[in-house]
């Protein structure tokens, strides 16, 4: 996102405040480096403790946000002598319990949000229900739903980016488009995808050899995102069912982390897989399937021989599937993948697999679109910058 920002105009300068993972030692070479108008602040590995959820680990490192932007206000980039001024912070949605960072500094608070517009449009619309008493959630107690309010939408300030276009969520956009005057303005600038994740480790240049050998269009590929686990008995029901498929298959399969998840630790690959799947599993199915840990996801989802893609259907997973124009195969597990599941299959029940395959082609070419000169990416990543230089604050810095 900072690196679409610096492209897009030449006058904007920015600094990526980095914090550190609860779960790593000090990665600092790791990082990336600096480079003309993209600057890079790493701040210190805080309380590691496995006692420290992810939400009290981010509350923990205010005071060194704080410090970054108060050492940043007063060593603001120059360009050709002149003095610049801080133009404003933009918080990731995790980090919106650090909005007072930017009231202090009297600056201006964006909020970038990497999911999607639909499931924006909704936290919106039952915040506006909870607001004006039209939600009661004490009748909810005694029901299988839950409802949580985590932050309040008041939040949102200034403007949200949002990790999605217009081709692809014209519906939701127009809703945030009728409501202008009771939402802050949004901005769909995706999709932004990284695809240049490093496939030069051994594991992942033996994934994509395999790949290459396997004819076009034949493999499934099993994937569940960083977070996504199952358990030994549901694991041991997948390895029949995709034996029983006949099919050839790529499997990322991982187990819950030793330090448990509840505090959001990721999830560790298995040391002996054996001990997992059904017995004999590894060598039925040695000719047409391939189980791995960590995958490589969009240089395997760009392979020749993806045919299909059952995913946990978080937001990048999705976007990086219909930009290789890849169908998929619905399995949420938490957060808003239910919604993001509903909003995928929708439109393509009872679709024949070959339309299905022209739908998806569709939808590929609409978001690839987005992001060209002219597309609708591209006019609201402009729009922001324009509003960005509007809202400087005249009296600070």
């Amino acid at each position: 996102m900072a690196k679409l920002l610096v492209a897009s105009d030449d006058r904007i300068f920015i600094t990526l405040i980095i914090i550190p993972s609860q779960f790593s030692s000090d990665a600092s070479s790791s990082y990336p480096k600096s480079e003309d108008r993209l600057r890079y602040f790493h701040l210190p590995v805080g309380d590691q403790t496995t006692q420290q959820t992810f939400i009290s680990y981010i509350e923990s490192q205010k005071p060194h946000v704080r410090a970054a932007v108060s050492e940043l206000t007063k060593n603001v980039p120059k360009r050709s002598g002149s003095r610049r001024r801080l133009a404003g912070i933009v918080l990731d949605i995790f980090c919106m319990s650090m909005i007072d960072v930017p009231d202090e500094f009297n600056l201006p608070a964006y909020t970038f949000y990497t999911s999607n517009a639909s499931f924006l449009g909704l936290l919106f619309h039952v915040q506006s229900l909870y607001d004006n008493n039209k939600l009661d959630v004490s009748e909810l107690k005694n029901s299988d739903a839950e409802l949580t309010f985590p932050l309040s939408l008041v939040l949102f300030r200034q403007g949200i980016l949002v990790n999605s276009s217009g081709e692809m969520e014209h519906q939701a956009l127009k809703f945030f488009s009728d409501m202008k005057s009771n939402t802050p303005p949004v901005y769909a600038v995706g999709p932004i995808l990284d695809f240049k994740t490093d496939n030069g480790d051994e594991k992942g240049s033996e994934i994509l050899r395999w790949l290459d050998e396997q004819p076009s269009r034949s493999v499934l590929f099993l994937c569940f995102g960083s977070m996504g686990w199952f358990g030994e008995k549901q694991v041991r029901e997948i390895a029949v069912a995709l034996e029983r498929s006949c099919h050839r298959f790529l499997w990322s399969l991982r187990r819950p982390s030793h330090l448990g998840h509840m505090n959001g630790s990721p999830p560790e690959e298995f040391k002996n897989l054996e001990e997992i799947l059904p017995e004999g599993f590894l060598d039925r199915t040695a000719k047409i399937g391939k189980i791995i840990g960590w995958a490589p996801q969009t240089a395997v989802l760009g392979s020749h021989a993806i045919g299909g893609f059952v995913t946990h259907c978080g937001w990048n997973s999705i976007l990086e599937s219909v930009w290789f124009g890849v169908p998929t195969a619905a399995w949420p597990i938490f957060a808003e993948q239910q919604f993001n599941a509903f909003q995928m299959v929708e439109e393509e029940l009872g679709l024949a697999d070959s339309e299905m395959r022209k739908r998806v082609k569709e939808m590929k070419d609409k978001l690839r679109t987005a992001l060209l000169d002219g597309g609708s990416s591209m006019a609201a990543l402009r729009m922001f910058v324009k509003d960005v230089v509007e809202n400087i604050p005249k009296n600070v810095f």
